[in-house]
């Protein structure tokens, strides 16, 4: 069993920055790969990133490619989403998720999910 809480979403200027946590809490924190999604009003839970158990592995979404980036501390059984150059079209309740070892960016693959916190980037 895993619990994930996020945290630092908010409001912010189109062009500005965020950082994303996730706090995970249960498994052995090394040994789940941990992935960001976000859901906008009316659309599907999408990919945006995701990085593997051990750190050495990550994935982007093509839309947030080279603007965001995934990192994580295991000593503080955490993973980052640091997002630059926001635009209004990233706004969206943001997902972090958990899996097993193997990095993934199919959203079914995901077997524990936080709450989600809210990102709003005005124009």
């Amino acid at each position: 069993q895993v619990s994930l809480v996020e945290s630092g979403g908010g409001l912010v200027q189109a062009g500005g920055s965020l950082r994303l946590s996730c706090a995970a809490s249960g498994r052995t924190f090394s040994s789940i790969c941990v992935g960001w999604f976000r859901q906008a009003p009316g659309k599907e839970r999408e990919f945006v990133t995701a990085i593997s158990s051990g750190g050495t592995s990550t994935s982007y979404a093509d839309s947030v490619k080279g603007r965001f980036t995934i990192s994580r501390d295991n000593a503080k059984n955490t993973v980052y989403l640091q997002m630059s150059s926001l635009k209004p079209e990233d706004s969206a309740v943001y997902y972090c998720a958990a899996r097993p070892f193997v990095l993934s960016r199919r959203r079914d693959d995901y077997d524990y999910w936080g709450q989600g916190t809210q990102v709003a980037v005005s124009s």
